[in-house]
């Protein structure tokens, strides 16, 4: 049996990491609600882009299919994976489930070679002890990330793919639903599948023939998808650390109100041995 002293640095020690998880909830609350407005902010341009590109590319026709190489479909032999993790843990499952879905896609392609471009510290320290191909990694900025950023890791895709080097590209992200609710997202980026909605409907003026404008717009379309998967990957990750943390703050609780009983019953067993022990001895002195 534990004896008193070691119970009460048990309890010190739980109510020091409840401080801790606290601290770390009361963060990751206050930049959640700055990581959410951005993200809620810029889906309406998200969409209006989608409206925009699926209207330009029902003006152009077939013609745009041919004149632009980032629509060009061709067999996946080669592979680009982008995985947006985190560069700190103490999330929950945030970066497993990321982890898990990754390893997914390259068990679901055996015959395919997939080359990794690593976005986060997490997901870089678990594929960099094994053997993958790595085309880059970028850490330090999953909570920060720019345009860009998101410009610079795109121009490097698209330059991929219209090398030849890579057949397709794909990114894995957490997308933000709500602060309990985070799903992981699989996305295909190259080549593009144009999008179809209401904005094709819509009658646009352009100077230039639909099939030039594309070959302007189609890059902006990629930056605007990495910069999107961005924002929605650190909205979650503050949503996830925040629902943990508020998790290890009640499992506190509850471990200290389990020891702190246990502490009082240890205590009342003292007492009680030693009041015997007095009356024995009182008792052999009669």
């Amino acid at each position: 049996m534990p004896s008193l002293i070691d119970i009460r640095r048990r309890i010190r020690s739980v109510k020091n990491t409840q401080q801790i998880t606290k601290a770390m909830k009361m963060v990751a609350t206050a930049r959640l609600r700055r990581a959410q407005e951005r993200v809620i902010n810029s889906r309406p341009y998200f969409r209006m882009l989608n409206d925009v590109v699926a209207n330009v590319a029902a003006a152009a026709g077939s013609d745009a299919a041919e004149l632009h190489a980032l629509l060009a479909t061709r067999p996946e032999k080669r592979v680009q994976l982008v995985l947006v993790t985190a560069d700190r843990g103490l999330a929950g499952s945030f970066n497993t489930n990321l982890i898990k879905a990754s390893q997914q896609f390259i068990a679901e392609r055996p015959e395919q070679k997939v080359a990794l471009e690593l976005f986060g510290r997490k997901g870089r320290d678990f594929y960099v002890r094994r053997d993958f191909e790595i085309t880059g990694e970028i850490t330090g900025i999953s909570q920060a990330a720019s345009h860009e950023d998101a410009k610079a890791l795109a121009a490097k895709l698209i330059d991929r793919f219209t090398n030849g080097e890579i057949d397709s590209a794909y990114i894995i992200y957490n997308e933000f639903k709500s602060v309990l609710s985070q799903e992981v997202a699989v996305r295909r980026m190259l080549p593009i599948s144009l999008p179809s909605g209401a904005g094709a409907s819509r009658d646009y003026i352009l100077e230039q023939p639909p099939a030039e404008f594309m070959k302007r717009l189609l890059p902006g379309y990629i930056q605007a998808q990495v910069f999107a998967a961005f924002l929605e990957s650190a909205a979650a990750e503050h949503a996830a650390r925040m629902t943990a943390m508020d998790s290890a703050t009640t499992n506190a609780n509850e471990v200290i109100s389990k020891l702190t009983l246990y502490m009082n019953r240890v205590r009342q067993a003292t007492i009680t041995r030693e009041i015997i022990e007095v009356v024995s001895g009182a008792s052999a002195l009669d």
